[in-house]
């Protein structure tokens, strides 16, 4: 008798247990489909603006939901649910894709440090979280190589912004040294940012000398 109420008692857990994970789920689930919802009824402008902080956050709610739903027996309802919503988010990001790409066309300075840093730069990234130990010595030559080529073209005002993104950069490298930079590479970028230490320093002051030059005429 013992047993069996033991038994039961395990059983009464362990039902309960999945009928809380079933209720998380379907919050999650709802959400998900609520958050989808609003994004579109955002119009796609407004989402272009930002798309990448959307993208981001949709991955971020994607996993959570997928971790949850994964954990339950049957799934097949939640399931049907969840890819309508993503087939409407999917349509909606091919026209928000296309107006970004419209946009970012006309943003001279997003242009300008995509050629810095490569295709892969994120607008206004400061953390450069896309470089890692196998990426990160080619990010450094094609800054250096393309701030070389293009010296006797940058503002005062362009220098400043380099600066502070090549600074931002600095501080991605202390962490992929942790994460198996090899000494190699790590040397090779060393050499790179001797590079460009005096080219940035002599540069900027001809580039605000010019602007002062200017601002007497």
């Amino acid at each position: 008798m013992i047993k069996l109420l033991g038994l039961f008692l395990i059983l009464v857990a362990f039902t309960s247990c999945k009928s809380e994970q079933e209720k998380r789920t379907e919050l999650l689930a709802n959400n998900y489909v609520k958050y989808i919802d609003s994004l579109i009824n955002g119009g796609s402008d407004a989402a272009a603006a930002k798309w990448d902080e959307i993208e981001k956050d949709f991955d971020k709610k994607t996993d959570e939901l997928n971790i949850e739903v994964d954990k339950l027996e049957d799934k097949s309802m939640l399931d049907r649910i969840i890819n309508t919503s993503t087939v409407k988010y999917e349509t909606f990001k091919k026209e928000v894709v296309e107006k970004k790409s419209l946009l970012d066309a006309k943003d001279i300075k997003l242009i300008r440090n995509k050629d810095l840093f490569g295709i892969d730069y994120i607008k206004n990234d400061t953390k450069f979280e896309w470089v890692n130990k196998d990426n990160i010595l080619d990010v450094y030559t094609q800054f250096v190589t393309t701030v070389s080529a293009n010296k006797n073209k940058y503002s005062r005002e362009d220098w400043d912004e380099i600066k502070m993104q090549y600074e931002a950069l600095d501080s991605r490298k202390n962490t992929v040294e942790k994460e198996g930079l090899t000494s190699g590479d790590n040397m090779k970028i060393a050499g790179l940012k001797l590079k460009f230490a005096p080219m940035y320093q002599l540069n900027r002051i001809a580039a605000k000398n010019e602007e002062n030059a200017n601002a007497k005429n």
